[in-house]
């Protein structure tokens, strides 16, 4: 099975994409999803978390406070990656575990961090959703309602886009509509089909 890595920064649109990628009858593993299901309340993910940053990080509902720990994290580098040395490893093993119960030529792994994680080795093929820096703002900006600054210091803690593209085995600019991005994809669905097959 080809495994193919789906990055880009934020606001550049690889949810959309991952969504056309199973559209077409490919399935996706989204790193971020698996995140999320490993801080649900109760989860050992979530005790480690509270141990290191103490229990002002839980809300009242004994979930995680997403909004705090974000500040925290984007606030003071430590706290970055003891989150990071926490979770990634979590993460990157349950996708090793998703992708033994799958039975198709390629696979999606939508992993946002997978340059920063260096974890290139991971996967066959990197896919880079893109757009221009001022498009990513602009598209967080309605979406998730941040500040241009919050978003600046996201896009900072990110590798730089240059870097992102050069470590590319296939682009898609993502600056146009929908539509564009949907034929762009039809053809690389088409492209890891073949090149799945033959790992097969």
């Amino acid at each position: 099975m080809l495994k193919v890595a789906l990055t880009g920064g934020i606001g550049c649109g690889k949810s959309t994409a991952a969504n056309i990628f199973a559209q077409w009858g490919a399935p996706v593993i989204d790193a971020d999803q698996i995140s999320h299901a490993l801080v649900e309340p109760g989860a050992p993910a979530l005790l480690e978390i509270t141990r290191q940053f103490g229990p002002g990080i839980i809300d009242s509902h004994g979930a995680l406070d997403r909004s705090k720990l974000r500040m925290l994290v984007f606030s003071r580098p430590d706290c970055k990656h003891q989150l990071e040395a926490i979770l990634h490893p979590l993460v990157y093993a349950e996708m090793q575990h998703l992708l033994q119960t799958l039975h198709y030529p390629y696979v999606i792994l939508c992993i946002p961090l997978l340059l920063e994680t260096k974890m290139q080795h991971f996967v066959d093929r990197i896919l880079v959703i893109d757009c221009p820096v001022e498009q990513q703002i602009k598209r967080v900006k309605l979406r998730n309602k941040l500040s241009e600054e919050a978003i600046k210091a996201i896009i900072a803690t990110q590798v730089s886009r240059e870097q992102r593209l050069s470590a590319a085995d296939d682009i898609i600019d993502n600056s146009g509509d929908t539509t564009k991005l949907a034929e762009h994809i039809k053809k690389l669905h088409n492209l890891y089909l073949t090149l799945g097959k033959d790992i097969n």
